[in-house]
């Protein structure tokens, strides 16, 4: 019975073994495909980031836009009033001028009657009247009076001609210099979009010019490394850049601006830096102290400020919006024009 036995099983192994050698088989085919299939999925992660990224930098650029372009329609509209309160005073002044010319005439008028009196008067007086001498005493000096008046009102007029003849003196001059000063601020944009061309296509720094005005912003990882105020090796690359445009700006004002997202300062961090104002304060002052030091830019121009999480261009409920917010943006805005047109003028009159 045992030899029966024997010989009834042994037959079923071979099956088996191949089973065993199937299953072997498929568990290696599975291993493989499932690395590959977690090598796309990272790949699909970085490329899922990279797209994010570049997402908010589009937004970011949207809301600066939409924030350059109300503050261009709240300047046009006080250039307007500005031009009204203009149209105004020299409307007033025509209306005064009209009236010293009705006030003339009506003067010349009556002195003329008072010149025909004292005629007749004097006539009488030849013939022989006793009252007459009297009256034309009195008409003389209704006449002088007159001729004094008339006289005031002739320098009244001419000053307030002159005064006109000023006022749209000095709107051309201010016209000439606002276009000049934004011809010179369009170069100046070239000039920079030019030079940081790369960090630009990476979408780490954007220019926008709204009419005299001009914005470079640029992430805080392009200048520092997280949670510090050196600039980086990298960061002086594009400061020396920077630099060596706003060195040959002479008719902007310009004012560096620290800003970060609302998130604390670490607690490792606090001996350094109490808070987000401190830290944002003391990257706009290490890229002043650059831009004057290494970057030859005239230090009357510079001005530094710390603005913390006050001004974000973007949500700080993501982590997108949070790094749009902390960032660095170099301002150029107008001298005062008068000063501007000033020099207009000077240079006017120097190339005659």
């Amino acid at each position: 019975m045992r030899r029966i036995s024997i010989d009834r099983t042994m037959p079923l192994r071979a099956p088996a073994l191949a089973m065993l050698c199937a299953m072997a088989a498929g568990g290696c085919v599975s291993t493989e495909t499932h690395t590959k299939t977690l090598t796309e999925l990272e790949a699909a992660k970085r490329t899922s980031a990279q797209l994010r990224q570049q997402l908010a930098g589009l937004q970011q650029n949207l809301d600066q836009e939409a924030t350059q372009r109300k503050a261009a329609e709240q300047q046009a509209a006080s250039l307007a009033q500005e031009r009204e309160a203009l149209a105004a005073r020299s409307s007033d002044l025509q209306s005064r001028l009209d009236g010293l010319e009705k006030e003339k005439g009506q003067l010349s008028s009556e002195l003329s009657n008072v010149r025909g009196q004292i005629t007749d008067l004097e006539q009488k007086l030849a013939s022989g009247s006793a009252s007459a001498q009297e009256e034309i005493a009195k008409l003389q000096k209704q006449a002088s009076e007159l001729e004094a008046n008339t006289a005031r009102i002739a320098k009244e007029r001419e000053q307030l001609r002159q005064e006109q003849s000023q006022l749209a003196a000095t709107l051309e001059q201010e016209r000439l210099a606002k276009e000049e000063e934004i011809t010179r601020l369009t170069r100046t944009q070239e000039e920079l979009s030019k030079s940081l061309q790369d960090e630009i296509s990476k979408g780490n720094i954007t220019i926008q010019q709204v009419r005299d005005r001009l914005t470079i912003n640029m992430v805080d990882r392009v200048l520092f490394d997280s949670g510090q105020a050196q600039v980086k090796p990298a960061g002086v690359k594009v400061l020396k850049q920077v630099g060596d445009v706003l060195k040959t700006v002479t008719d902007k004002q310009i004012r560096i601006e620290g800003h970060t997202d609302n998130v604390p300062i670490s607690s490792k961090l606090q001996d350094r830096f109490k808070t987000n104002w401190e830290l944002s304060t003391a990257r706009a002052t290490t890229v002043v102290r650059y831009l004057i030091d290494q970057g030859g830019v005239d230090r009357q121009y510079l001005s530094a400020v710390g603005y913390a999480d006050t001004h974000p261009i973007a949500s700080n409920d993501s982590e997108e919006g949070r790094s749009s917010n902390r960032r660095i943006e170099i301002v150029l805005y107008p001298k005062d024009l008068k000063e501007i047109a000033g020099q207009v003028e000077t240079s006017t009159a120097a190339s005659k």
